[in-house]
């Protein structure tokens, strides 16, 4: 990790396309920073950042357990059908 000072109107330089400047600092240490980014970056604080996951994770999973539920129905239709199809087959 690389830890720098800033002082209020400096800023700190990330490649070629971000930049974060330091606006200013109350008296309870609160630091007000501005971030320029290109739109396609996101940009959140950590913890938004974190629950944004955590909820990507689960739609995921949500998704995935519908999928592979599909998938089951799709088989017992497709046997259903053979069945159907063929009496006398097991």
């Amino acid at each position: 990790m690389l830890i720098l000072s800033r002082k209020i109107g400096e800023s700190i330089q990330i490649g070629d396309n971000v930049k974060i400047l330091i606006a200013d600092m109350d008296s309870k240490g609160f630091v007000k920073i501005g971030i320029e980014a290109p739109k396609n970056i996101t940009v959140h604080r950590d913890e938004v950042y974190r629950k944004i996951a955590i909820e990507n994770k689960a739609a995921l999973r949500s998704a995935t357990q519908h999928k592979e539920e599909h998938k089951i129905l799709d088989l017992r239709d497709l046997a259903k059908k053979l069945r159907e199809k063929n009496p006398n087959a097991k």
